[in-house]
Parts: structure tokens; C-alpha cells; sequence
């Protein structure tokens, strides 16, 4: 298990979730993260599911709390390999949504892309960060994914929400606790 790192100049900070979630108000916009550990992907699909269940006062197939979820919908898994193509979503799609989430205990998210005013405060209001993932680099996600699970919404296909256990995922903080930002 990889833990939290302060990075020195010039390298990666590495850090283990959901083991080292206290280290989130330590990060600023900006710096390079290698994230290992355990996250779910949800994109607009999924997130649209969990959405009506929260209205309509129904259980969550999967706890949010503490997690960081990755908005991704991995391609088909190629013979010999753990999972498919897997780069990030545009995160914006999901910002109708976010706010809510980060308020049930989301803690992380990975996209691309920037995040509107109200995901924002939502992030400064609840001490959560957003991650930036490159996007065309899929095939390099893919490569750091050591185990894949469906663990909600198995008919939504690469929609579906995944559990992956992920190694040394290069990202940067997109959107720290604060509120700070690199758009």
C-alpha cells in the first residue's frame, strides 16, 4: 500500500484512498497526484440513478461516503487484460448532480474538465477535491487498474457504477478544499 507522500519538487504527491482522505486539505491546485487505492466510476447514466433514488428516499446501491469516484465508462475489456480503454468523462456533465453527492460524503472525483460555480462551493463546503485526468490517455488509465468489479446498475453497460483498484493514477488537483482552482 502506497501512503501519502509529500512529493518534492518536481514529483508526484502519491496518496492511498480512502486510507488517506485527511491528507485532501493539504493539496493545492495544481500539484501532481499518483492516487492509488480503491474508487468507483459513474458517469451521466449512473448518476442520473443515484439522483432519482436520493429524491425519492431510497437506498443507495453503493456508500458514498468517503469514496472518490472517477467519471468513467470503461470500452470493452480486451482478451488478457483487466479492463478496457478507461479515460475520463467531461466532469460538467455531472454537476447537476455533484453538489449533492460531495453533501452525502463523496470526498474525490477524477474528470476532466472544469466544474461550475455550485459544484465549486459544494467542493469549499464540504472539503472534498476534484481530480483533472488527461484526456486520450486511456489506454495509460487502463494500464494502472489492477482489479474491476460492477458493483451497481450492471444493465447501464460501461455506464455501469465499477469498483477498481487502482495503482499510481497520474492526475492533478484540479479544484482544491479551498476552492482554488487551475481553470
Amino acid at each position: 500500500m502506497v501512503k501519502d507522500t509529500p512529493g518534492t519538487a518536481g514529483s508526484p504527491r502519491q496518496i492511498t484512498v480512502p486510507d488517506d482522505l485527511g491528507v485532501f486539505g493539504n493539496l493545492r491546485a495544481g500539484e501532481q497526484v499518483l492516487l492509488s487505492g480503491v474508487i468507483l466510476t459513474a458517469r451521466d447514466a449512473a448518476h442520473a440513478r443515484l439522483f432519482k433514488l436520493i429524491e425519492a428516499g431510497e437506498p443507495l446501491p453503493v456508500e458514498l461516503r468517503g469514496q472518490t469516484v472517477y467519471y468513467t465508462g470503461p470500452t470493452p475489456t480486451p482478451e488478457g487484460r483487466i479492463i478496457g480503454s478507461c479515460g475520463p468523462t467531461t466532469a460538467g456533465r455531472m454537476d447537476v448532480f455533484t453538489p449533492t453527492l460531495l453533501r452525502l460524503g463523496l470526498r474525490g472525483m477524477i474528470g476532466k474538465g472544469p466544474r461550475s460555480p455550485d459544484v465549486i462551493e459544494a467542493i469549499r463546503e464540504t472539503g472534498s477535491v476534484y481530480f483533472y485526468a488527461f484526456g486520450g490517455c486511456g489506454a495509460l488509465y487502463a494500464k494502472k487498474v489492477r482489479s474491476v468489479e460492477t458493483v451497481a446498475f450492471e444493465d447501464l453497460g460501461p455506464e455501469a457504477i465499477y469498483r477498481l483498484v487502482i495503482a499510481e493514477f497520474p492526475l492533478v488537483v484540479a479544484i482544491d478544499t479551498h476552492g482554488d482552482g487551475i481553470f
